[in-house]
């Protein structure tokens, strides 16, 4: 298990706020990969068997998709779901985990959203200037809100990685307690 969850009644305030949010955020988004499903069947269904198409809920299913990857990042950063080149970082010592964790956030992941944040302002911006709506005639007129969601998903990973930046400061100087090894870690 990496060092980047603390247990909950040591772990500062502001720490376990942001895994709250990034927490509620992930569960709640996760019900949209169903409507997905749900809403594509309808596609077809209305398509090929009542000739019968709306572009609306053809575009829903491209803002579900966009709502899911974006808002569910930091979700998944959260429980170690993106992918990790781990040959030095699965075998080694929690302390060493909580090094490579805290400086892969200062120096990757912050540097990477802040450049998301930074690069996709005029580009959102430039979209709530006109409030741009969809190209197709009956679409969904809100892209300038979904755009929005790059900005949102940026905000989102640079605070889950403030959590573990901290969390793995607190580990390394003895605020919090390294976590308990897993079945698995034990057993190597």
């Amino acid at each position: 298990m990496a060092p980047t969850s603390a247990p909950s009644g040591s772990t500062p305030g502001f720490i376990r706020l942001i895994h709250s949010l990034n927490e509620s955020i992930g569960r709640s988004i996760s019900w949209l990969t169903l409507f997905m499903v749900l809403i594509t069947f309808i596609v077809v269904v209305l398509r090929y068997l009542f000739n019968i198409g709306w572009i609306a809920m053809q575009e829903s299913i491209i803002y579900m998709h966009a709502l899911v990857f974006m808002l569910g990042a930091s979700y998944t950063l959260k429980h170690e779901g993106h992918v990790r080149v781990d040959i030095l970082y699965r075998d080694n010592t929690p302390r060493f985990k909580a090094w490579v964790d805290m400086l892969g956030t200062l120096f990757l992941l912050l540097p990477v959203c802040l450049f998301i944040f930074w690069i996709s302002w005029e580009y959102v911006a430039a979209s709530w200037s006109v409030l741009e709506t969809s190209q197709e005639a009956g679409g969904i007129p809100a892209v300038f809100l979904l755009k929005t969601v790059i900005m949102v998903m940026a905000g989102l990973l640079t605070l889950q990685g403030i959590a573990i930046f901290f969390t793995n400061l607190f580990y390394l100087t003895g605020r919090l307690p390294f976590p308990a090894h897993t079945t698995a870690d034990k057993e190597r």
